[in-house]
């Protein structure tokens, strides 16, 4: 008795320590939820459809399955040789052969129109209200926005890195956010009911562009342009990954879609290109050491830091930027080739500006244990470029 009481005791205990574990635990408006069984909530009319569709083919299939093994196992179960039946002996019957050659028939036919009528539908970008190509990058998208309010504004969206901080932890106890993997510092932000045209690409590699609330997904193939759509009928926060495995990164590539009112959506894209123009840079302008540095911590926070580690060290693959010869070298422009065009598992950065870049690379320069005292200037980016 007391070593059942004993076990007792731990099992109350244990529920008690993990209770604050599991109240983290909830569903995410927008994305996932606690022991998800359907599709996402629908936030879209085609999403609606593709949810009945999907009932409607699921519940099609148990209903033949039950009538075709219902019909069998009566007909073994009733004509069995113990019952003393003996088999038919024939070898054809045109009957037979017409009624399971029309019934088959019928059925894909049903199954097959209202399909072939949501995927029609989903094919159908035309006349969109707003129209933006979504890049994908090894590991984060890119977005421009090319027509609509919001016309020229373009940013990339790169998975929060206090998140990328809790992965690398081991994401344990109730610290584990309900956003988890899926914030981003700048996500997609689109207008409600209106058409939003999605143009896909790559920079390097397959990616796929998609939000389950949405009903759509596409492949980003580099070279290639593929396209979607969607109107969401809801204003709010809603969640989507790259679906094509893309790389050792491909968990970390989220996409976060911001529904708002048509209002919010002009005020957002009028601040956006204010933001735009006050970041333009001029790349003849000439940049103290200190300015710069600040300026590339900022860049390599956003950038760099999920992959060489805020420390600088590395992981895996990826080299470390403290004591690496190419960042000490005094040819600067071996680095800037590094950042521009890629190497190995390193990403090219193209479609960072020229300020940008020699911001970075003048922070890793002068970083951590690299006390070099190099500066790189745009112009020098700039010159470097194509090459």
């Amino acid at each position: 008795m007391k070593s059942i009481s004993k076990i007792a005791a731990l099992l109350s205990l244990a529920g008690v320590l993990a209770a604050p574990v599991q109240a983290a635990i909830q569903d995410l408006p927008g994305g996932p939820a606690v022991r998800q069984l359907n599709l996402h909530s629908a936030a879209t009319r085609i999403a609606v459809e593709i949810s009945w569709l999907h009932w409607f083919m699921l519940i099609t299939c148990i209903v033949i399955f039950i009538l075709v093994f219902s019909v069998m196992f009566y007909s073994i179960w009733k004509h069995r040789k113990s019952k003393g039946h003996k088999p038919a002996n024939f070898h054809e019957s045109v009957t037979v052969e017409v009624i399971w050659t029309i019934i088959p028939f019928v059925i894909v036919i049903a199954m097959a129109l209202p399909a072939t009528k949501v995927l029609v539908a989903s094919k159908d970008t035309s006349n969109a209200d707003v129209t933006i190509k979504a890049t994908g990058y090894q590991w984060k998208w890119g977005y421009d926005y090319l027509t609509g309010d919001a016309q020229g504004v373009s940013f990339l969206s790169t998975l929060d890195s206090t998140h990328r901080e809790i992965s690398n932890a081991g994401a344990q106890g109730a610290d584990v956010p309900t956003d988890y993997l899926l914030k981003v510092d700048n996500p997609l932000v689109v207008p409600v009911n209106k058409k939003v045209r999605i143009i896909t690409t790559a920079n390097d590699v397959i990616h796929a562009w998609g939000i389950p609330a949405f009903g759509v997904k596409q492949d980003a193939i580099p070279g290639f342009v593929r396209d979607t759509w969607f109107r969401s009928e809801k204003t709010g926060d809603f969640y989507g990954q790259c679906y094509e495995l893309c790389g050792k990164e491909h968990a970390y590539m989220p996409i976060h879609v911001k529904v708002v009112s048509q209002d919010e959506f002009v005020k957002w894209s009028g601040d956006q290109k204010k933001l735009a123009a006050a970041k333009q840079d001029d790349p003849a302008k000439v940049w103290q050491l200190t300015d710069i540095i600040a300026r590339g911590e900022k860049v390599y926070a956003a950038n760099c830091a999920a992959c060489h580690q805020a420390s600088g060290m590395g992981a895996g693959p990826i080299k470390a930027l403290v004591a690496s010869p190419v960042v000490l070298d005094a040819d600067k422009t071996k680095e800037i080739h590094v950042v521009l065009n890629g190497r190995g598992a390193m990403p090219a950065w193209k479609q960072l500006s020229d300020t940008d870049i020699a911001a970075v690379i003048s922070y890793t320069k002068n970083n951590w244990t690299n006390k070099t005292g190099q500066l790189v200037q745009p112009s020098e980016v700039l010159a470097q470029r194509g090459k």
